[in-house]
């Protein structure tokens, strides 16, 4: 046996000898070829003593937990208020699809393959849910949400169920017994008291943010959730992004040193993206309530189809680029961060582009400060310029990017990193590692072809190796919470930070001053 082993060591070691002679034969071959094993080994050492530096060789085999796989057992039975862009939205990730946007992406899947949207949709989880009630106050979206609420995803196919009962009034809806839950994704001026009547009513609350239109608002919220025992969920769906949750961990590993600024962003450049949005030709005062859309808002005008529709750009029915954009980018942070509510917010900005009759800005700053925390977090958006520009927390030691993936670049006045950087093993022109949802988990960048290039995470994460919408998640990871009796991660604690967080940015712009946050009297000053 040792003869015959010893015979098959001496041919491998002839091999290796036979193709290094063939390559020393062709010396521009040869010379590449020991280069980039070369290359490849150096790497290699980078790559380990990096990761052994930050004791992050555990954590780039670990997994999220993904929760129960299996079909849970108690049904809930859902109501839906507001059934616009986002309600629709919310009920496909719960299985209610309308047939016409099964066909238009079917057609789309068609024509371009890498566009996965129906099979995203076709491999979502069954969380077990009846949608049995509806209510909108334009005709055509409750038509819409009841033909969705007949077509059920179940077990990968779309199948036809009994449907939901449509009602005209929110009210009405919440005195159904057969409503165990309520999801609520209406204009931001309806939020508070449609989500407080449905506390008191017993049923369970998914609000979409911004949580409310006023502090006061956010305050009344707050203690009537807390005095009941409903679960409540804040729709910021980007905290079932993995790359948030392994921010996290970074920053528990102290691998970025002493945070002290934080900037986020918000830049769009189309209609749309500035709440322009398509008017129906159908619609008018025939088909819309108009007097039940008004409801809470603070000033009555006549009808305005354009107030309906593009209720965002004014601060009577929304809460502008705070509470619709800045809410977003806020959460994160506070997920990120534990950061809480500021102690001074300072705003400005004005409507620089979009001379449409809005009365909220297009271009937007915030400053909100912790002093406490020896660290600020800096807000900018504009509505009329797509330059990405990113989420970056600054560190003494390096920085850190997130969106849909993560990245983390040593700084070159590092102290913790500074004689790795003066030996050559960290490259502070590369990203020190990057994290990417569905990949292998952390990896150290050791190539430019690694540079990180990411989206904001706001639409799709991977599980098991497959694409899931992150609304799904936040939705699954509620009605779990409901049934286990536990808190999801966007109850009414982070909702209220979120919420006061963004009014005081607001109130800073409309006041024209710096506001502080009083912890006592409860009220923005």
């Amino acid at each position: 046996m040792d003869e015959k082993k010893g015979r098959e060591e001496s041919k491998r070691a002839f091999g290796r000898r036979d193709v290094l002679k063939s390559l020393a034969s062709l010396p521009v071959a040869g010379a590449f070829f020991l280069s980039y094993v070369e290359k490849k080994r150096k790497e290699e050492r980078r790559r380990k003593e990096i990761l052994d530096e930050l004791g992050l060789e555990q954590a780039e085999a670990a997994e999220l937990p993904l929760g129960p796989r299996k079909k849970p057992a108690e049904l809930i039975r859902l109501g839906i208020i507001g059934v616009g862009g986002r309600g629709e939205h919310l009920l496909r990730c719960l299985g209610f699809v309308h047939p016409d946007w099964v066909e238009s992406k079917r057609i789309q899947a068609e024509e371009n393959r890498l566009n996965q949207d129906l099979r995203t949709f076709l491999e979502q989880e069954d969380l077990n849910v009846a949608l049995t009630a509806v209510c909108d106050i334009y005709d055509p979206r409750a038509e819409r949400g009841l033909v969705a609420s007949q077509n059920a995803l179940r077990d990968g196919e779309v199948k036809s169920v009994s449907g939901a009962r449509r009602y005209s009034h929110y009210e009405e809806l919440l005195e159904s017994p057969d409503v165990d839950a309520v999801i609520i994704a209406t204009p931001d001026h309806w939020h508070a008291q449609m989500a407080i009547d449905a506390v008191a009513a017993g049923k369970h609350v998914y609000l979409e943010k911004c949580m409310t239109r006023t502090a006061e608002e956010a305050v009344k919220l707050y203690e009537a959730v807390k005095a009941s025992r409903i679960i409540f969920q804040l729709g910021h769906q980007q905290r079932q992004q993995e790359s948030h949750q392994k921010a996290r961990f970074i920053v528990a590993k102290d691998i970025l040193g002493k945070i002290t600024l934080v900037q986020t962003t918000t830049n769009r450049n189309s209609p749309d993206g500035a709440w322009q949005y398509e008017i129906p030709a159908e619609a008018g005062p025939h088909n819309i309530d108009w007097e039940q859309f008004l409801g809470p808002a603070p000033h009555r005008v006549p009808f305005d189809v354009y107030r309906f529709f593009r209720w965002r750009c004014w601060f009577d029915y929304g809460t502008g680029l705070a509470g619709d954009l800045l809410s977003h980018e806020f959460d994160a942070v506070n997920q990120i961060l534990e950061l809480g509510i500021p102690r001074f917010a300072t705003a400005s900005g004005g409507i620089y582009f979009f001379k449409d009759g809005r009365d909220v800005p297009d271009v937007f700053h915030a400053t909100l400060e912790y002093p406490d925390r020896e660290l600020t977090l800096f807000y900018s958006a504009t509505l009329s310029s797509n330059r990405s520009r990113g989420r970056l927390f600054m560190g003494h030691d390096a920085s850190m990017e997130v969106g849909e993936t993560l990245v983390v670049t040593a700084d070159p006045e590092s102290t913790r990193y500074r004689e790795k950087y003066l030996s050559e093993v960290i490259d502070t022109s590369l990203p020190l590692f990057t994290f990417r949802p569905g990949g292998r988990g952390i990896d150290t960048v050791t190539s430019a072809s690694e540079r990180y290039f990411a989206s904001r995470g706001l639409l799709y994460s991977y599980k098991d190796g497959k694409r899931v919408d992150i609304s799904h998640l936040h939705l699954k990871e509620w009605l779990e919470c409901i049934r286990e009796g536990r808190q999801p991660s966007c109850n009414i604690e982070r909702g209220f930070e979120e919420a006061i967080a963004c009014h005081m940015a607001t109130e800073s712009y409309l006041r024209g001053r710096r506001v502080e946050w009083d912890p006592v009297r409860r009220q923005i000053v």
